[in-house]
């Protein structure tokens, strides 16, 4: 049974959750963290609904058989198609995420807002509800945005093919007057120093990997699982990608050295 000292799992379509891990590490500096990038399927936006869900499963399985005390899913098509039966048939917490567009709303002063998503999100019944929800209180220009996920699984941050794509998919929040606009994959923050020099320094630009980091906090400490030892946490990472490839694309995103395992569920 998974106690305080048992690690939290966090899953995601290849290796843009790494965004959420980075959070969950500077809030939670004491909690050991497993991390399962399902790279050799990515990106799960272009995906059918059961596919995705079938590969969160897996790895939510995965991460229960490593002992995991919670479930996060640090990405947003995951979410859309997985979270509610997951919650609904693991013993573990699990925590998920969506799109910042309340925040986003909240935040804008030309009340206009740009949402950059997956294929997946942009036409989940769940962002949609969202829209519903929060949307009112601004107008929302709303963009899919294929291949991005790609540029950041080949860890092609500020390449010209790169570029190109942000300009394309940023084109149309700049000319509807957007201020504010929501990075809605958790791949799409490693790439905020290009769009920020894309669209202006005057936009700003929100993801929920804090956001995320705090819920899990809250959490743990509403199911008494913090790990309250005082000792620095360890953390793990597994690909199901080829490890040649992914390994340096993860230690680039990570900013440190880390040991990769292969993941061949």
């Amino acid at each position: 049974m998974p106690n305080r000292d048992s690690p939290i799992g966090v899953l995601d379509s290849g290796v843009g959750g790494l965004s959420v891990l980075r959070e969950i590490r500077s809030q939670l500096p004491h909690e050991h963290l497993l991390y399962v990038a399902d790279s050799k399927h990515a990106p799960w936006g272009d995906k059918a609904v059961e596919e995705i869900r079938r590969r969160a499963r897996t790895i939510a399985d995965f991460l229960l058989g490593q002992d995991a005390k919670a479930i996060v899913i640090a990405s947003n098509t995951g979410t859309a198609a997985a979270a509610e039966t997951l919650r609904t048939t693991l013993p573990v917490p699990v925590i998920a995420m969506e799109p910042a567009v309340k925040p986003a709303a909240a935040a804008t002063k030309t009340g206009v807002i740009g949402v950059l998503v997956t294929v997946a999100t942009s036409e989940s019944d769940r962002f949609r509800s969202l829209l519903e929800r929060f949307g009112s209180h601004a107008t929302v220009i709303t963009q899919a945005a294929p291949g991005l996920v790609e540029r950041v699984e080949a860890g092609d941050l500020f390449g010209a093919r790169t570029r190109e794509l942000v300009e394309r998919y940023t084109r149309p929040f700049v000319e509807g007057g957007a201020d504010t606009i929501v990075l809605g994959s958790t791949h799409y923050p490693f790439l905020r120093p290009l769009i920020a020099d894309v669209v202006g320094d005057h936009v700003t630009l929100i993801d929920t990997g804090a956001a995320v980091a705090r819920q899990v906090q809250r959490v743990l400490q509403t199911s008494n699982l913090r790990n309250d030892s005082g000792r620095p946490g360890s953390f793990r990472i597994w690909t199901s990608g080829d490890l040649a490839t992914s390994q340096p694309v993860i230690q680039k995103l990570w900013g440190i050295s880390v040991e990769v395992s292969p993941f061949s569920n």
